[in-house]
C-alpha cells in the first residue's frame, strides 16, 4: 500500500504534490488544511484521512464549508499493513525533543506518529514509533520548497520516501474565491 502524507497547505495544495497523491492508495493530511477544496483535490485511489490543525477554524474557512470542518477530528489512527499510524497536528509549545519523547510515550503502540504545524520536513527513525513531519505541501513557509512524505507499507517493512520540490511562484489572485483561484493555478500548471 502506498500512502501520501502531507500537512500545512493553508488553502493551497501544490499541484505537483496533488498529482503524486493520485498515484497513492491513501492520503493523510496532518492539519492546517485551509479549506475543503484542498481535501477535495486530493484524489488517492481509496481514502483521504485528515485532521484539524490550529488554523482550521470557522473564522478561517468559508461559511459554506463549516459542516465539513466540523467533521475533522483533532487526531486520527490509521491501520495500515504492518502497523498503526497516528496523526496529530503538533501545535504544542514544547521543544522538538520533548515533543518526540512525549509522542513516543503516548503512542508507544504505533509504528509511526505523523505531525505537522512546523512546516519543516523531518524524519526521526531513532526509536519506535518513528516520528514523521511532511513539511508544508502548499506555498506558505515551505523552507526550501513544498514537501511531503510517501510510505510503502507492507506487513513487515515500511519504507519512507521524502519529496522536496523546487519552490515556484504561483500568482496571487486577489478578489477571486479561493476555489476558483486554486482551479486557475491547476489549469496553468497543466498548460
Amino acid at each position: 500500500m502506498r500512502v501520501a502524507i502531507l500537512a500545512d497547505t493553508h488553502g493551497f495544495l501544490d499541484p505537483r504534490i496533488r498529482d503524486r497523491v493520485s498515484h497513492c492508495d491513501v492520503a493523510i493530511h496532518a492539519g492546517d488544511i485551509g479549506g475543503a477544496d484542498v481535501l477535495l483535490s486530493m484524489q488517492p485511489r481509496e481514502q483521504v484521512v485528515a485532521i484539524r490543525g490550529n488554523n482550521d477554524t470557522a473564522e478561517k474557512w468559508p461559511v459554506a464549508e463549516h459542516q465539513m470542518l466540523a467533521t475533522l477530528p483533532q487526531e486520527a489512527s490509521v491501520e495500515l499493513p504492518g502497523g498503526l499510524l497516528i496523526v496529530v497536528h503538533g501545535d504544542d509549545p514544547q521543544s522538538l525533543q520533548e515533543r518526540h519523547r512525549r509522542y513516543r510515550r503516548r503512542f508507544a503502540h504505533a509504528r509511526a506518529v505523523v505531525y505537522g504545524h512546523s512546516h519543516r520536513l523531518l524524519t526521526d527513525f531513532e526509536e519506535q514509533p518513528w516520528i514523521l513531519n511532511p513539511g508544508a505541501a502548499g506555498r506558505t513557509r515551505t523552507y526550501g520548497g513544498p514537501s511531503c512524505l510517501f510510505i510503502e507499507c507492507g506487513p513487515s517493512v515500511w519504507q519512507v520516501e521524502t519529496l522536496r520540490l523546487e519552490p515556484r511562484k504561483y500568482p496571487s489572485i486577489r478578489g477571486v474565491p479561493r476555489r476558483l483561484a486554486n482551479n486557475a493555478h491547476s489549469q496553468r500548471e497543466r498548460n
